[in-house]
């Protein structure tokens, strides 16, 4: 049984690739630009994208728990091909909404429930402690398929706009066998009554009763809503420069490939340089990078954001880490979805402003006020989430 469990790690690279060889990553603001969307237009997409993880991400991370990861990878990754298949054969601002709902709807019922089903399926094997490697590894795959299609992206778009979100469906669809083939690890549960009153006591417990869980929701939402906003911004940063579509996906393919090696380490990192060492210098480097990018105007850029790829590769694997050494099984896939509900909800509220400082203003200008409001929510709560790494915590 146990070699059948352990093959879901491959399967669960399959639908990691499914969901980050992302062809339209690059390319995307552009696609806006070429449909004639405002900045404002286009991040609003991209919030109700959000909005759609925001009021689905529990619910599906609920369900991942009670009927079982399996059933909801393969419903997320069902939705995540109908989405880039309307991108694909439609055009216009309504049937783009409509496509980012349906993704952002499928991006709920895979977010949580993939990360749960690693762990689950190592601690079944009883190798629950090289979790931090695998997730490495896992968000190494996505990243190196993330590379490869940023420079395949921008190839085809060069041909015609149209054509990554065609080849994007394909992709998308190799994830719905690979969550088929998944076996369901057995995992022990204290629940009794499931249902809308079981999730509310597990958001309570998550949220407010348990202090250490809640401060690291909180700190490793921030940051990674930090992480995501970047990746929307920089895009049509270079392409302010001067850079045409080809570039950029190259460019998307180098950082992809810095943060997708460097998870590979992270583990490593993190144990040589200590946990409070580590946050601090992720946070610094992350939060720091905005500011600093508002006042360069030129290829230089590319070095702040490959340092700033460096420490989201750091950042991510050991955050969740910390999230899934003191949170029990049962709830797993819940507590993730928490955490990507409030990344989702933060950048729902922070987006439309991009866009309106950026129309109104300048780029540099909406970078700098960006920075620092992401500064002032590190900085609120920092240090109470490495006191609560110093309490000792069983799982």
């Amino acid at each position: 049984m146990n070699q059948r469990i352990e093959s879901n790690i491959t399967k669960l690279y399959i639908i990691k690739i499914a969901k980050w060889f992302m062809l339209t990553m690059p390319i995307l603001m552009l696609f806006y630009k070429d449909m004639g969307f405002t900045d404002k237009e286009s991040f609003q997409l991209k919030a109700f994208y959000s909005i759609a993880i925001v009021i689905f991400e529990i619910p599906s991370g609920y369900l991942a728990d009670v009927l079982g990861r399996k059933k909801t990878l393969i419903f997320g990754s069902i939705l995540g091909t109908i989405g880039f298949l309307v991108y694909a054969t439609t055009s216009g601002y309504y049937y783009f909404l409509l496509a980012e709902i349906i993704l952002g709807i499928g991006q709920s019922f895979v977010s949580g429930a993939d990360s749960a089903m690693l762990y689950d399926s190592l601690k079944s094997c009883n190798r629950e402690k090289e979790y931090i490697k695998y997730e490495g590894r896992n968000f190494t795959v996505g990243n190196y398929a993330e590379a490869l299609a940023g420079i395949l992206g921008g190839s085809l778009a060069a041909l015609h706009m149209r054509l990554p979100f065609i080849f994007q469906t394909g992709i998308a669809f190799m994830a719905v066998p690979a969550s088929i083939m998944l076996i369901e690890p057995i995992i022990a549960s204290t629940r009794k009554k499931p249902g809308f009153k079981d999730i509310l006591n597990v958001v309570w417990y998550a949220t407010v009763q348990n202090a250490k869980l809640r401060y690291n929701l909180i700190f490793s939402s921030i940051l990674g809503t930090a992480t995501l906003t970047m990746a929307w911004i920089y895009q049509l940063y270079l392409h302010d420069i001067g850079f045409s579509e080809y570039l950029i996906g190259s460019t998307h393919t180098v950082l992809n490939l810095i943060v997708g090696t460097t998870t590979l380490f992270a583990y490593k990192i993190e144990a040589r340089l200590k946990p409070k060492m580590t946050i601090w210098l992720t946070s610094v480097i992350i939060t720091g990078s905005y500011i600093i990018s508002g006042f360069i105007d030129s290829a230089w850029i590319l070095i702040v954001l490959g340092i700033f790829y460096f420490s989201r590769g750091i950042a991510t694997p050991v955050l969740k880490d910390y999230i899934n050494r003191i949170t029990s099984s049962d709830i797993r896939a819940t507590v993730l979805s928490i955490r990507s509900l409030l990344i989702r909800g933060l950048f729902a509220l922070i987006a439309p402003s991009i866009g309106f400082l950026s129309d109104e203003y300048s780029r540099s200008f909406s970078l700098k006020i960006i920075g620092i409001i992401f500064t002032v929510l590190v900085g609120s709560c920092i240090f109470l989430f490495l006191r609560s790494l110093q309490r000792k915590t069983t799982n």
